[in-house]
């Protein structure tokens, strides 16, 4: 090289800031949850939109028929009344049913007690046991020739009880399966029962409470957040209601236990009317929005926040 040149600089290469780096790979880390959430939860709620709108039974095309889904299930479908009667059924007795028994199960285990930890175990258990397990032994406890409850009942010289085949009967007998199966719930409520402060308690018994007073003057005001919680997320639960009437009713007996969800399914998989199905879906997110609005609503009336 001459004297008189000048040297060349070579071209620094593109380089990102280290903010811009960790975006980029926190992207490429979150990336498979992110095409999940995409393809098997966004799309499908797009689509269900679209097929509500038109009829489809899977093999032949969607065909656009507008709001003709939504007005048959108004004025021409006879099922669809006894569906959401069944359905608000189970929600008005199972959901406050569940409810008071879990928050009473939940204050005794509260308590002291011998064994206390093994009562807890046995009463959560039956929130892990899958579902379609707690319907088969219910069927068997339910069976009228060999089921454990009629046949305690023979030997005491009872009479059998149709359980599973009274039409008046069915639907109180599947809401006694939802309510003994509030393990998570009773959790909820214990977490909530230790967190009221024992203060509290100290100044109500100086001021001559008693323990019932205690109860529904401090207890319960004080865990109706978790209530609120627990009455929210149960509203979801119950009106969704599917596997137990699936697997042990199928709708019956003369449509006592068809449930809501049990008859979208039947016109998803089983009629294929998967345009029908949607609408029936959107429906059913309606009711249950409008539902728990109405209970945030009113929840400024009945819950306590201490820190409020």
């Amino acid at each position: 090289m001459s004297l008189g040149a000048t040297p060349t600089v070579a071209p620094r290469g593109f380089r990102l800031s280290n903010a811009a780096r960790n975006q980029i790979l926190g992207l490429l880390f979150v990336s498979p949850w992110l095409i999940g959430l995409l393809a098997f939860t966004a799309y499908p709620i797009v689509a269900s939109v679209y097929y509500s709108f038109t009829v489809y039974n899977v093999i032949q095309p969607p065909r656009f028929v507008g709001l003709q889904n939504y007005a048959n299930m108004i004025a021409q479908d006879p099922t669809i009344p006894i569906v959401l009667y069944n359905t608000i059924y189970m929600v008005v007795l199972g959901l406050p049913a569940a409810i008071v028994v879990s928050f009473l199960l939940a204050a005794l285990l509260n308590n002291p007690m011998v064994a206390r930890p093994v009562f807890r175990t046995i009463f959560f258990l039956p929130a892990i046991v899958p579902v379609v397990a707690v319907s088969m032994v219910w069927l068997w406890l339910y069976n009228p020739n060999y089921g454990l409850i009629n046949a305690s009942l023979a030997a005491m010289g009872a009479q059998v009880i149709p359980w599973l085949s009274s039409p008046s009967l069915a639907k109180l007998s599947l809401i006694l399966i939802g309510v003994w199966s509030q393990g998570t719930t009773i959790v909820i409520f214990l977490a909530a029962l230790q967190d009221v402060p024992r203060e509290l308690y100290d100044a109500a018994r100086v001021d001559g409470a008693n323990g019932i007073h205690r109860f529904f003057h401090i207890t319960i005001p004080m865990c109706t957040p978790s209530v609120l919680f627990v009455l929210i997320t149960g509203m979801i639960g119950w009106f969704q209601y599917f596997t137990i009437p699936y697997i042990m009713t199928q709708g019956g007996p003369m449509q006592s236990t068809n449930v809501y969800s049990y008859y979208l399914y039947q016109n998803a998989f089983t009629f294929f009317k998967m345009g029908y199905a949607s609408a029936m879906a959107w429906i059913l997110f309606l009711i249950i929005v409008t539902f728990s609005f109405l209970a945030f609503r009113s929840s400024g009336r009945w819950v306590y926040y201490a820190g409020g």
